[in-house]
C-alpha cells in the first residue's frame, strides 16, 4: 500500500537544468541496494521536462556486459574489477561517480554454527563474478584466516540464485551485495556471519560506468546523470523507508525487505560517493595479485571527476500521499 501510495504522490523535482528537452538515457542496474540511486533516480525523472533517465534492469553482469560491448548499453552500474576488466580489454569506459559504501554482507546456513570463514573449509561459496570486489575481499579475508584457494569452493551465481542455492545446501555460504543477503536472513535460512564494513571498511562494490563515445558526444546529459544519481544518493539517506517503497516495484522484490536493510544502520551508505585515486589503486592492486587483471592501469585512465557536482543537494521528492 506504501508503494503505491508514494507511486502516486504529487513530485516535486527541480529539473536538471543543462540536458535537452526530452533527452533520454538508458542506464543500466542490477536489483540490488548498491545500484538503488539508479530507480530513483529514473523515478524522479519521469517528472522532469529535461533529462529522462531510464532504469534498465539486469539480473547478471555477463548479460551487462555484453550489453556494454555490442553498444547496446552506454551507461551502467557495475562492480569496479569489471570496469577495470573492461578497459584492460580496450572498451573505453569512464567510472564517472559511486553507487555506495558499504552495502555487501557475507551468508552462511543458518544452521551452520561457524564463527569465522576459516570454519567454511572444504564447503562450496559463492560470489556475483570473479571480477566482483566481493571476490577481492573475500580472497583477504580467505589470506588473513590461513586459508588457500584449495579450501573453499568457489562458485560464481548471479545474485537472485544465491539465497535459494543456500536455502537447498548447494553452497555454505555466500557474499553479495544487499538485498540478497537479507532475504535469507528474513527466511530464516541464512544468518550473517560479517558485514563489508566489518572486513573492510568504506567498502566499495559498484561504480557508475559510462563509455567515453557517450561523454564525448553528450557531456551536459552526463553531468545530469550524475548529478541526479548524487542527489537521489542524499534524498535515500534521509528518506529510506520511501526509498524502499520507490525500489521494490523496479526490483520486483518486497518492500520488507528493501526495508530491512535500508534502515539497518550501518548496512549500505549512499554519501561520501566521488571516486578517489586511493580507494579505487587499493582494488586494483588486490585485483592484479590475484590474477584477475594482469595490466597495470593509471586512475586518470579510468575515473572522470569532472561530473560530480560541487555541491549535492538532495532531490525533492513530496511525501506519500494520505487518505483524507
Amino acid at each position: 500500500m506504501a508503494a503505491k501510495k508514494l507511486a502516486c504522490a504529487t513530485l516535486r523535482f527541480r529539473p536538471w537544468e543543462t540536458a535537452q528537452a526530452q533527452e533520454a538515457l538508458t542506464v543500466g542496474y542490477l536489483p540490488v541496494t548498491c545500484h538503488l540511486t539508479c530507480p530513483v533516480t529514473d523515478y524522479a525523472s519521469r517528472s522532469s521536462r529535461f533529462a529522462r533517465f531510464d532504469s534498465q534492469r539486469y539480473l547478471d553482469f555477463p548479460t551487462m556486459v555484453e550489453a556494454i560491448k555490442s553498444g547496446r548499453l552506454q551507461a551502467s552500474f557495475m562492480v569496479v574489477p569489471l570496469a577495470m576488466k573492461l578497459r584492460e580489454q580496450g572498451v573505453p569506459v569512464k567510472l564517472v561517480y559511486l553507487g555506495h559504501r558499504e552495502g555487501s554482507t557475507l551468508m552462511v546456513r543458518a544452521a551452520n554454527p561457524a564463527t569465522d570463514l576459516a570454519a567454511l573449509r572444504g564447503t562450496s561459496f559463492a560470489i556475483p563474478t570473479r571480477y566482483s570486489n566481493q571476490n577481492l575481499v573475500l580472497h583477504r579475508l580467505m589470506a588473513q584466516q590461513g586459508l588457500t584457494e584449495a579450501d573453499l569452493k568457489i562458485v560464481e551465481l548471479p545474485p537472485p540464485d544465491m539465497p535459494g542455492a543456500l536455502a537447498a545446501g548447494a553452497i555454505e555460504g555466500y557474499f553479495v551485495g544487499e538485498p540478497m543477503a537479507a532475504k535469507a536472513e528474513l527466511a530464516g535460512t541464512g544468518r550473517v556471519l560479517y558485514h563489508a564494513h566489518a572486513i573492510w571498511p568504506g567498502f566499495i562494490s559498484c561504480g557508475l560506468v559510462v563509455h567515453e563515445e557517450l561523454i564525448e558526444r553528450k557531456p551536459a546529459l552526463i553531468a545530469d546523470l550524475v548529478r541526479g544519481i548524487a542527489q537521489s544518493g542524499q534524498w535515500i539517506e534521509h528518506h529510506r523507508p520511501e526509498a524502499a517503497a520507490i525500489a521494490a516495484p523496479y526490483y520486483r522484490q518486497e518492500e520488507r525487505l528493501l526495508r530491512h536493510v535500508l534502515t539497518d544502520p550501518g548496512r549500505v551508505s549512499y554519501v561520501n560517493l566521488t571516486p578517489q585515486d586511493a580507494d579505487l589503486q587499493a582494488i586494483h592492486t588486490l585485483a592484479v595479485q590475484l590474477g584477475i587483471l594482469t595490466q597495470p592501469l593509471r586512475m586518470s585512465e579510468l575515473i572522470d571527476r569532472r561530473f560530480v557536482p560541487g555541491r549535492i543537494d538532495a532531490i525533492e521528492l513530496a511525501p506519500p500521499e494520505r487518505p483524507a
